[in-house]
């Protein structure tokens, strides 16, 4: 277990003490993947000695899936936007806020340059926790985007707009349930549940 899977409950204690608040808490994982016209490469069952076939488009437009789920519950907030900055993680956040407005919502993310800008402001009820630098391993939303990929390839896209629509049906099928069940990391449950305890006793 690594240093910040230990720690993590006193980070998030400490977050929420510093902040007096007494609002209801969730805590998030969020995370950007990008979705393109480039072939997703999986393996496939085939005779020996066959190559599978599949038809694909092999084109370099893109876009990027905004997201974040609390691992606890499955509750998700997701956002389409064409560019990975802080100007577009900013769109986010503010409709992230505003989703969940009656909650204090910890955010638990990677250190991209678009989410440590100077220019960013964070909404009075949302918190940033940083991961440690390179570790997408602690992340529990990247099982999401590993899952919604495996569902894409399966699917044949010829233009960014089919692609799109492809992905928003994927998102939309996925429940609470689901969700929760992709990425209830148990280091990240037992943080949030400790941390709930000491809050609320």
């Amino acid at each position: 277990m690594t240093q910040f899977q230990t720690t993590l409950p006193t980070i998030l204690t400490q977050q929420l003490a510093d902040r007096g608040s007494v609002s209801p808490v969730k805590v998030f994982a969020q995370d950007e993947t990008r979705l393109g016209l480039l072939p997703v490469v999986r393996r496939r069952v085939t005779a020996c000695g066959v190559q599978p076939v599949a038809t694909v488009t092999y084109q370099f437009d893109n876009f990027y899936l905004y997201g974040a789920v609390e691992p606890t519950t499955g509750a998700s907030f997701f956002l389409e936007l064409p560019y990975l900055n802080s100007r577009a993680f900013q769109v986010w956040l503010d409709g992230f806020a505003t989703t969940f407005p009656d909650t204090l919502n910890v955010v638990v993310l990677d250190n991209g340059a678009g989410h440590k800008a100077k220019a960013v402001r964070w909404p009075a009820n949302v918190v940033p926790v940083f991961l440690p630098p390179y570790s997408p391993e602690l992340n529990p939303i990247e099982r999401l985007w590993r899952d919604l990929k495996d569902k894409l390839a399966d699917i044949p896209v010829t233009t960014i707009a089919a692609l799109s629509e492809a992905m928003c049906a994927i998102i939309q099928h996925y429940s609470h349930a689901a969700l929760q069940a992709l990425t209830s990391f148990a280091y990240f449950v037992h943080a949030v549940e400790a941390v709930q305890k000491a809050l609320y006793g």
